[in-house]
């Protein structure tokens, strides 16, 4: 069986990011939803605007983003509208509020946890995704990537507690850590299924805090940027990513490296590949 294809350049530019998804063969068909992160207000680390701009009008695409299921300021349609303005992504796209006005249960295929998954209902509007995700830690994950982005990070604020839940939304804060994280992988599968290979993704790894972009006040990156990497299958690209940091001659990975094993994060991979999301075995391209 072939192994799937991640392609890496080591040159972070907006510029590139157009070359990352060309690279990958695909034009994605129809109505194209964009998935980004938002950023929380008060956070420092999240990819601007600017950055995505290039590669969002080259697909022609419209960000989709959806509630959080947590106190900030996105965890309203009305507070997330008005972060969004804040932050510039209504100045360089058309932006959908996913779940601003109900739920979309899809079906998980053989998940591990659950048979359900709850979206935006926004995203029946769409063909096709590109998922750019900023690659970095999560005090929750113990990572986050193209996984997190299109489980957690397309899931509703109600499917945001059912997926931290483990299929409970009651229990989002104290069921059992590896059980969310095979949620999460349960999620993504629901989403592969949807767009039936009509997606892509990019995961760009700079700003590699521990912490992930959903918090308000996060630690600064102990570690140098990597570059940019593209895949059609999302546990290959977050493999390849997290070998990277491991392989990196950076010795401010050993902080990043330590959230993510005290949070098991590699299991949401391990997870997603036994479910077959996609394979932790890929060919790297090096583009540079």
């Amino acid at each position: 069986m072939e192994k799937s294809k991640v392609y890496f350049s080591k040159q972070i530019t907006a510029e590139n990011m157009i070359r990352m998804y060309e690279i990958l063969g695909m034009e994605l068909p129809g109505k194209v939803a964009v998935k980004v992160h938002s950023g929380e207000v008060g956070n420092q680390n999240f990819i601007r605007p600017a950055f995505m701009k290039p590669v969002i009008d080259y697909v022609k695409g419209t960000i989709v983003e959806c509630n959080t299921a947590y106190s900030g300021k996105r965890n309203t349609t009305k507070a997330h509208w008005e972060t969004m303005r804040l932050h510039g992504w209504t100045d360089i796209a058309a932006v959908d509020i996913l779940d601003e006005d109900e739920d979309l249960k899809l079906p998980v295929e053989g998940g591990k946890r659950i048979q359900e998954n709850y979206v935006g209902s926004h995203l029946k509007d769409y063909d096709s995704m590109l998922v750019l995700s900023h690659f970095k830690g999560h005090p929750m994950g113990g990572f986050g990537g193209a996984l997190k982005n299109i489980s957690i990070g397309i899931a509703s604020s109600y499917g945001k507690a059912y997926i931290h839940g483990a299929g409970k939304p009651e229990e989002m804060w104290t069921a059992d850590h590896d059980s969310f994280l095979e949620t999460m992988a349960d999620a993504s599968k629901s989403i592969m299924g949807f767009f039936k290979g009509k997606i892509a993704f990019v995961n760009v790894m700079v700003n590699l805090s521990v912490d992930c972009d959903c918090c308000a006040v996060a630690e600064d990156p102990e570690m140098g940027d990597i570059g940019i990497l593209s895949s059609l299958d999302p546990v290959a690209l977050d493999q390849a990513c997290l070998d990277l940091v491991y392989a990196s001659s950076d010795k401010g990975k050993a902080h990043l490296i330590e959230r993510i094993e005290s949070l098991n994060g590699m299991h949401t991979v391990e997870a997603a590949a036994e479910i077959g999301v996609g394979s932790r075995d890929y060919e790297l391209v090096l583009l540079d």
